[in-house]
C-alpha cells in the first residue's frame, strides 16, 4: 500500500468530518431529518479545527469550502428540493474539507443519491411520475423560479422521501477511504 500523502492533523480533521456525516446519516435514516444541534456545532468546528492546524489559511480554506456548499445548494433548497438538514449538513462538511474535498464528496454524494433514488423510484412503480417531477424542479432552477411546488416539494405527504444524508455519509466514507490510500487533497 502506497504511504500515505495526508498528514496527521488533516486526517483528524478529516475524521471529525466523517463521524459528523456517520451520525447525520443514521439520524437521517431513522427520521428523515438532520438535527441544528449536530450541523451547527459542527460547522463551527470545522472552521476552528481548521484554523488551529492551518492559521489563517485553513479558515480561509474552511470559510470557502462552507460557503461553496451554502451558495451552491441553496436554490435547491428553495424550491424544497433538498432538505435545510442536508444543506446545513453539506455546510458543515466544507467547513471541515475546505473547497477542494467537499467538491468531491458532494460530487459522490450525488451520485450515490442518484442510484438511490432510481431503485426508490422503481421499486415503488413511480418512473413516470418522479421524472415529471424532476423536470419540473430543474426546470423551475433553470428559471430562476424559486417558489416551491406543494405537490412536488420534500414536503408532499405523497413524495417518494430520499434521505440524501445517507448519501453524504456513504460518500464521506468513500472519499475518506480514498484518501486513507494516499490520494493528496490540496488544501
Amino acid at each position: 500500500m502506497p504511504e500515505s500523502t495526508v498528514n496527521p492533523p488533516i486526517l483528524i480533521i478529516w475524521s471529525l468530518a466523517l463521524i459528523v456525516a456517520v451520525i447525520a446519516g443514521v439520524i437521517d435514516w431513522r427520521s428523515h431529518r438532520i438535527p441544528n444541534w449536530l450541523t451547527v456545532p459542527s460547522l463551527l468546528l470545522g472552521i476552528v479545527a481548521n484554523s488551529v492546524v492551518l492559521g489563517f489559511h485553513g479558515t480561509k480554506l474552511s470559510l470557502e469550502g462552507a460557503g461553496l456548499c451554502l451558495i451552491a445548494l441553496l436554490p435547491v433548497v428553495l424550491v424544497r428540493g433538498l432538505g435545510a438538514g442536508d444543506w446545513k449538513l453539506m455546510g458543515a462538511l466544507g467547513a471541515f474539507l475546505g473547497p477542494y474535498a467537499v467538491l468531491v464528496v458532494l460530487f459522490v454524494a450525488v451520485m450515490i443519491g442518484g442510484i438511490m433514488a432510481v431503485v426508490q423510484m422503481v421499486s415503488h412503480r413511480r418512473v413516470k411520475q418522479t421524472l415529471t417531477n424532476l423536470w419540473f424542479l430543474l426546470s423551475m432552477l433553470i428559471m430562476l423560479k424559486f417558489k416551491a411546488h406543494e405537490q412536488i416539494s420534500i414536503d408532499s405527504p405523497n413524495g417518494l422521501k430520499l434521505p440524501f444524508g445517507v448519501a453524504t455519509a456513504l460518500s464521506t466514507v468513500l472519499c475518506f477511504g480514498w484518501v486513507g490510500i494516499g490520494a493528496h487533497i490540496v488544501r
